[in-house]
C-alpha cells in the first residue's frame, strides 16, 4: 500500500525519520508521497532521496505552496510566486517538450514525469530512456502541490485563487499532476478548474463530500485521497460516498494519512503516522466486500497511474 499524502518533514516525524519509515515498512507501506507546502520545505524535500533513510522506503515529493502558509499581505505574493516558478523551472524537466522529442520512450507516456534536481535530460539519457533517468534521479518532484483553496483561514480568497491558478498553469506547462487541498471550497475549486487551461490529472487530498461532488472530480480526471475521516462513525456522508466509489470507481481512490495531522479514530491526541494507513484500508474493506490486500493492490496501481514514480 502507498501513502499518497504524508508530511514526513514535519515534527515529530522529521526528527526520527528512520524509525518512522521502518515502522511504515513493517506495516506494509511500500511508498510515500510528501507534498511541499513552503519554500523551506522544498529545500528539505529535494534532498530526501540522497539520504540514507531512503534505502528503507522510497519517497516521492511534490513542490507547492499550501494556502494555510500564504502571507496575508498582497504585495508579498508576486515575489513568492516568482520564487515558486524559478524553483520549478530549476527542478523539473518539461515533460511535454521532452516527450515530443522522445516519442514512444515509454508506454502510456502522456504526462510522464521526468523531474530531478539538477538533472540534465540529455546527459542522463532522459530523452532516450526516461525510466532510467528517473530511477537514478535525486531530489525528484513528482507533482505540483500541495495547493488549493481553504475557506476556513484568514487568507484572502482572491489571493488563494491567484496562487492556485499559478500552480495550475505551471502543472499544465510541465505536464505534471496536481495535489489539491480543499476545505469549505468545493464550488470554488470547480470554478477555478473551469477557468484554468489545466487539462491534466491530480488528486483531491483528504476528500470529504457528497457522491455528486466526487463524480464531478472524477469526470475531470481526478483521483480522491481517502484518509482518516472514514475511520470515524460520524462521517456518514463521506462513508456513503466512499462506498459508492468502491462499487463504481475503485480506480479513483488513493490512500493517505496526512500524517502527522488528521489522526485516525481511536488515536486522537497523538501524532498520526504513516503506518496507521492500515486503519484506512480496514475501514475501506469494512465498507465493501473487497479484501484488504485487493484494496492495497488497486490503490497502489491508481497511484502509479497518476504520479508514475521511478519504480513503476
Amino acid at each position: 500500500m502507498i501513502d499518497s499524502h504524508c508530511h514526513l518533514n514535519l515534527a515529530p516525524l522529521g526528527s526520527n525519520l528512520t524509525e518512522v519509515l521502518r515502522k511504515a515498512k513493517q506495516n506494509g507501506v511500500k511508498r510515500i508521497m510528501v507534498p511541499g507546502i513552503t519554500p523551506a520545505s522544498w529545500k528539505v524535500l529535494s534532498s530526501f532521496n540522497s539520504q540514507p533513510y531512503c534505502d528503507i522506503l522510497p519517497i516521492d515529493t511534490a513542490i507547492g505552496l499550501h494556502p494555510y502558509f500564504l502571507p496575508k499581505e498582497r504585495d508579498e505574493i508576486p515575489p513568492l510566486l516568482k520564487q515558486f516558478e524559478e524553483a520549478v523551472a530549476g527542478a523539473v524537466v518539461n515533460t511535454k517538450e521532452s516527450l515530443s522529442v522522445a516519442e514512444g520512450a515509454l508506454p502510456n507516456s502522456q504526462g510522464f514525469l521526468a523531474v530531478a534536481q539538477g538533472c540534465d535530460p540529455e546527459a542522463q539519457g532522459c530523452l532516450s530512456n526516461a525510466q532510467g533517468c528517473l530511477s537514478s534521479a535525486k531530489g525528484c518532484f513528482c507533482a505540483i502541490g500541495e495547493t488549493g483553496l481553504d475557506g476556513h483561514i484568514p487568507v484572502d480568497m482572491n489571493v488563494q485563487k491567484q496562487v492556485l491558478h499559478a500552480h495550475l498553469d505551471i502543472a499544465d506547462s510541465f505536464g505534471l499532476p496536481v495535489i489539491l487541498h480543499h476545505r469549505k471550497s468545493h464550488h470554488l475549486l470547480f470554478e477555478a478548474l473551469k477557468a484554468s487551461s489545466f487539462e491534466g490529472r491530480g488528486v483531491i487530498h483528504a476528500f470529504s463530500g457528497s457522491t455528486d461532488v466526487a463524480k464531478r472530480y472524477i469526470d475531470r480526471g481526478f483521483c480522491l485521497g481517502i484518509g482518516g475521516t472514514i475511520t470515524y462513525e460520524r462521517a456518514k456522508k463521506t462513508k456513503d460516498t466512499v462506498t459508492y466509489l468502491l462499487r463504481n470507481h475503485p480506480e479513483s481512490i488513493l490512500l493517505e494519512t496526512d500524517a502527522p495531522d488528521m489522526p485516525m479514530s481511536g488515536r486522537q491526541g497523538q501524532p498520526n503516522m504513516p503506518h496507521y494507513l492500515t486503519d484506512v484500508v480496514a475501514a475501506l474493506s469494512g465498507l465493501s466486500e473487497i479484501e484488504p490486500n485487493e484494496i492495497k493492490t488497486i490503490t497502489s496501481a491508481n497511484y502509479a497511474r497518476l504520479f508514475k514514480p521511478s519504480l513503476f
